[in-house]
């Protein structure tokens, strides 16, 4: 039997489609009631439904919060104390560091509230209420005689329709409250949330790199896993106990809910449960979707990103002030660089393709059993459009990947038709005010965390490759002008642009300002480089967006026949950083034939990775002092071992990242942080054998804290316990 007629046998045979076991699944938590209370007891629950999520009272939901923009936070005493990763905090404790206080390489605690950090740009955002509104948003869509065909997947038509819920004067006006209408399975159900949003949110702690980053980009996504990758901040409000911007009058807040924190430890087979914001998954996607997310998206981010940090990190180990400025843009880039690189291994490995082909047949089966010949349609549809658009798609994710994100000057001021009109009709007034707000654009450009040094040496590797890569047909106009004017010497072009732009430098622009003129506007290299990039992006969207809005209804309909072909099983939506529960054991796994990985860490394995000739495996002096003492205190395990980092089945991705691990009772156990490497394709396919969420035990979190940083007034303000 051939793979593909294995495969059908499987998918045949099982509920692959709707899977109700306990590791699998991103659960919204009003259908936990409906959907998952048997199998949560089953797995080993000891609370109520309502003790989870509570539309009506205070529940473990209200302690856990969007941190920044893109992570998981759990509030952790009565005084507003935040706990996340550290990567999560990343931004902040880069925002705070300098070449004298470093506290990328040193980290940082304060030792009383008058030393915690603001941090501006900061917020924290508690999901005050969550409503199912599918039935008002399709009576309107249905009632509504101006409507387009694709408002029910519309922010802009979603948001209109809050205001018709709860008026316009309620929210609007409230910068402190954000309330969202987001469509699930497709656009065939809406939920409404309701968040309130601090920005008084300040630093409390956090440990070196070397401990909460131990392992760098070599251990990342793998196991074993020894990082410490935790960090703490603490929200603050008005004496009311208001969202307030930031004022030395705020208090710490005084939360509805925050967790306690169990010393007990975990062991094998434990329940597990994880809340969080996952931020992104394709659990829908088609065959043909997952070949162009492999061969499309996944190789083009690979090629790029490989490129842009080899010249980052050269740069960052050479020189500290660089390494501080660039620390944040290169651990973000690496992650999904090496993201993709796992999830097309794992494409390839576990056969993901041929199985949603067999998926499919199955679904095509039923659908013409049922004679629902519009959902066989849709499919084909679907992976008719995805092909017809792999070409397109290639050059707009590389233009994006090379030439707009990885080429920093690409985000100059370019709109500055404005002030080319004030300068011909030479109003003095106008020209004053457009300048002023041109120098706020350029200081935002050219701030702190930017070096044109390391810009031009990124651009000039990424323009060689992008000349290579992209065929002359398809590459933006700019490249023409450099074949033209520069005779095809685009270091020369990038030397010109570092040497002779307004944005090029603080003197070029203090030069322009001094003497504007719509000549230099229109000469720039910069700026005419920034606009032929935008327009070579509206134009390969342009030719996409027929397609794709295709694509959008197909897609649509097709969920709708599967949540047909469920019959009543409980089925997850994509995940779409709303919050969500997911609930397993904590497990050891088998990644190939004769190896086996034990569930947990310990700090054993820090000492055993010690190299202090490499950056990513460097161990304090500090750390190694305790370990040769064995003083970890109440943090140790029975057997007086420190536990590191542990493993459950549970089922996370992007944007989970700091999210609580909580056991049976609702305490907290640990902060998940990571996937690992055998099952990156689990985005698109969980892979229920080998799939793990790898989180930090609290116990190791706790004796950094109290051990290593000797922070013993935070261990005070938590509940503990034993």
């Amino acid at each position: 039997m051939n793979l593909k007629k294995t495969l059908l046998a499987v998918v045949l045979s099982s509920s692959v489609f709707f899977p109700s076991q306990a590791d699998e699944g991103m659960w919204l938590l009003p259908l936990l009631k409906q959907q998952n209370m048997e199998q949560l007891k089953a797995a080993g629950l000891n609370l109520e439904i309502t003790d989870i999520y509570n539309p009506d009272s205070v529940s473990l939901k209200d302690a856990v919060v969007i941190f920044g923009g893109g992570c998981t936070g759990e509030i952790i005493s009565s005084e507003g104390l935040l706990l996340t990763n550290h990567h999560c905090g990343y931004g902040a404790i880069q925002q705070h560091s300098t070449v004298e206080n470093d506290y990328l390489a040193n980290g940082f605690w304060a030792m009383n509230k008058s030393e915690e950090l603001p941090t501006p740009g900061l917020k924290v955002q508690f999901i005050e209420d969550i409503k199912d509104v599918t039935d008002f948003v399709k009576e309107s869509l249905a009632n509504d005689p101006d409507k387009k065909e694709f408002d029910f997947l519309s922010g802009n038509y979603l948001s209109k329709l809050v205001s018709k819920i709860v008026g316009n004067n309620e929210y609007q006006n409230d910068p402190f409250t954000d309330i969202m209408i987001l469509p699930f399975y497709g656009g065939n159900k809406y939920y409404m949330f309701t968040k309130k949003i601090y920005n008084d949110v300040r630093m409390v702690g956090a440990p070196p790199s070397s401990i909460g980053k131990f392992g760098a980009d070599t251990d990342n996504w793998m196991w074993p896993r020894h990082t410490c990758d935790f960090s703490l901040f603490r929200v603050y409000a008005n004496k009311d106990g208001q969202p307030a911007n930031y004022s030395a009058d705020n208090v710490p807040l005084r939360p509805k809910k925050w967790f306690d924190i169990s010393l007990a430890g975990i062991k094998e087979n434990d329940y597990a449960m994880i809340m969080g914001f996952p931020g992104s998954t394709n659990r829908f996607y088609t065959s043909n979707q997952v070949k162009s997310r492999k061969d499309v998206d996944n190789a083009t981010r690979i090629r790029v990103r490989e490129i842009r940090q080899q010249v980052l990190l050269e740069e960052m180990l050479a020189d500290p002030q660089v390494r501080i400025q660039y620390a944040s843009k290169y651990a973000g880039s690496s992650n999904y660089y090496k993201n993709s690189i796992g999830m097309n291994t794992a494409i390839e490995k576990l056969g993901v393709v041929e199985r949603k082909q067999a998926e499919e047949e199955v679904f095509k089966q039923w659908a013409e059993k049922q004679g629902k010949m519009q959902y066989i349609d849709a499919l084909n549809k679907i992976n008719k459009s995805t092909s017809e658009i792999d070409t397109l798609q290639k050059q707009y994710t590389y233009i994006n990947e090379a030439l707009f994100r990885a080429v920093e000057f690409s985000r100059v001021p370019n709109n500055l038709n404005g002030l080319k009109e004030a300068l011909k009709n030479k109003n003095k007034d106008i020209i004053a005010a457009k300048l002023e707000n041109l120098q706020k654009q350029y200081e935002a450009f050219a701030n702190k965390d930017y070096s044109p040094a390391v810009d031009k040496k990124v651009a000039k590797a990424i323009f060689a490759a992008y000349l290579q890569d992209v065929p002359i047909e398809y590459q933006a106009s700019i490249f023409n002008t450099i074949r033209t004017k520069y005779k095809g010497d685009y270091n020369k072009y990038i030397d010109n642009c570092f040497s002779n732009s307004i944005f090029a430098s603080k003197e070029n622009f203090d030069k322009f300002k001094a003497k504007p003129t719509i000549k230099a506007i229109d000469n720039d290299p910069m700026i005419n480089y920034a606009l032929s990039i935008r327009e070579k992006i509206a134009q390969i969207y342009d030719q996409i967006q027929p397609v794709s809005n295709e694509l959008t209804l197909a897609i649509n309909v097709y969920i709708e026949g599967l949540l047909e072909m469920a019959d009543g099983k409980a089925v997850y939506p994509d995940a779409n950083f709303t919050l969500r529960l997911t609930y397993g054991k904590v497990l050891p796994y088998d990644p190939a034939d004769g190896i086996t990985y034990h569930y947990y860490t310990t700090l054993l394995g820090v000492m055993q990775k010690e190299d202090p000739d490499n950056w990513e495996f460097i161990v304090p002096q500090k750390l190694k002092e305790l370990y040769e003492a064995k003083d970890f205190g109440q943090y140790a395990m029975a057997d007086g071992r420190m536990p590191v980092n542990f493993l459950s089945n549970n089922d996370i991705t992007g944007g989970n990242s700091g999210s609580p691990v909580i056991n049976g009772n609702g305490e907290l156990i640990g902060v998940a942080f990571d996937g690992n490497w055998e099952a990156m394709s689990g985005d698109i396919v969980f892979e229920p054998k080998v799939q793990r969420t790898i989180s930090v035990d609290i116990r190791y979190v706790l004796f950094i804290i109290d051990k290593y940083a000797g922070a013993t007034h935070l261990i005070e303000e938590m509940n503990i316990v034993k």
